[in-house]
């Protein structure tokens, strides 16, 4: 019974963690509204890690200190153009605002932010984005990239591709 006690309190804790319906404030910037790195905002203590529960499963993103070098190979989708009322313009997990024409990336596991460059395996085409939210929950997929990323990597009207991902590091 007490090896029960504490996955249970935790999954109690996250459930209603999630339930808030407020959202913290912006914290990739710093007091003069400069986007921080991702190794300033780990520095600072700004990072939006922690563990989080959809459809529930629970997730436990990477400390950031374990990204450098981390690399993954999938199935790529992309999101926010089709549905503009739904994404465009909304907070992300990491509390950025979402523009589906801007090179952006929704991934389960990254800490937020991570800048990654995803290469399409298919045409060597690559891009660098900014890991700024959480997904895709569909299927296996291992990242959801904006339109703009999509079209860059040369898979928008597809839908999906076989990517690679490296986390960049400075």
């Amino acid at each position: 019974m007490r090896k029960l006690l504490v996955p249970i309190l935790l999954a109690t804790a996250l459930g209603l963690n999630s339930c808030s319906t407020g959202r913290a404030p912006l914290t990739q910037q710093d007091k003069t509204g400069r986007l921080l790195s991702p190794e300033e905002a780990y520095r600072l203590g700004k990072l939006k890690n922690k563990p989080y529960v959809i459809d529930g499963k629970l997730y436990v993103p990477m400390d950031y200190r374990e990204t450098a070098g981390y690399q993954e190979t999938g199935t790529a989708s992309w999101y926010g153009q089709e549905t503009l009322d739904q994404h465009n313009n909304q907070p992300t997990a990491y509390g950025e605002t979402f523009y589906p024409d801007k090179p952006s990336a929704a991934h389960k596991y990254l800490p937020l932010p991570a800048i990654v460059r995803v290469t399409n395996l298919e045409t060597n085409a690559s891009v660098i984005v900014r890991v700024n939210d959480r997904g895709p929950f569909v299927g296996n997929r291992v990242i959801d990239l904006s339109a703009e990323a999509a079209k860059q990597l040369g898979f928008y009207g597809k839908g999906t591709a076989k990517v690679k991902l490296e986390v960049v590091t400075k």
